[in-house]
């Protein structure tokens, strides 16, 4: 299975090569930046699956870094772990409002950040390379073709189970109408059709409240986003 990318956002060398090594141990891909403006631009190039990033960073801080982030890529899969000396209730929250996932006080020991990286990633993986996709509340078993959704069968025909099978094994990304099409129905797609966005509306009604996770982006494609249940 493929290593999931972590970048790691502090201006302090001891404590990024201490977090990087230890996130390297577990098995992590680490990229690392002394601020945030480095760590924007390779955003652009490459997204991570999250990102470990220091309120306090010269020029610009972790909390303006995480508003353009949210911003720049409202629809992706994109966990964002923010680190402050700052405890209190209020800056949680102020944290938590510009769109990080979690919050970690400063000091903190190693093995607790290596522990809410993985729990941060753990609650939305998806392992392409498993008999069983897992993406929040939703679980898709591929040998039996069956369909959970907070352990409750849902049933679906052949086709909603093939888009939604090529949706979760590209959680977070934008699908094309045309690589979609291809993969569930192995043929050229035209663009006149409306097959495959009438299966995507009858799939999003049978998810109910989780079908709002499946996005369209209009003129290119489908995209499955994370869940915001927890």
């Amino acid at each position: 299975m493929e290593k999931q990318l972590i970048y790691i956002v502090e201006d302090e060398q001891n404590i990024r090569e201490l977090n990087s090594y230890a996130l390297e141990k577990e098995g992590y891909d680490i990229k690392a930046f002394e601020n945030a403006e480095a760590m924007l631009t390779e955003c652009a190039i490459t997204l991570p699956k999250l990102i470990l990033l220091d309120i306090m960073l010269p020029s610009m801080d972790g909390l303006e870094a995480t508003r353009i982030l949210r911003q720049r890529y409202p629809n992706v899969f994109l966990r964002i772990i923010l680190l402050s000396a700052k405890g209190s209730e209020v800056n949680k929250v102020q944290g938590l409002e510009a769109g990080a996932d979690d919050y970690i006080v400063k000091p903190y020991s190693v093995l607790e950040m290596v522990a809410r990286v993985k729990a941060n990633l753990r609650k939305y993986a998806v392992d392409i390379d498993s008999d069983v996709l897992v993406l929040g509340d939703l679980t898709m078993n591929l040998a039996a073709r069956e369909v959970k959704l907070d352990k409750e069968v849902i049933k679906l025909t052949g086709k909603e189970f093939d888009i939604l099978k090529v949706l979760l094994q590209n959680a977070g990304t934008v699908i094309e109408r045309e690589k979609l099409f291809k993969e569930v129905w192995n043929e050229e797609y035209f663009g006149e059709t409306r097959t495959l966005d009438i299966h995507i509306n009858t799939l999003r009604k049978k998810l109910g409240e989780y079908g709002e996770n499946i996005i369209m982006i209009r003129g290119v494609g489908y995209s499955l986003k994370q869940s915001d249940k927890t």
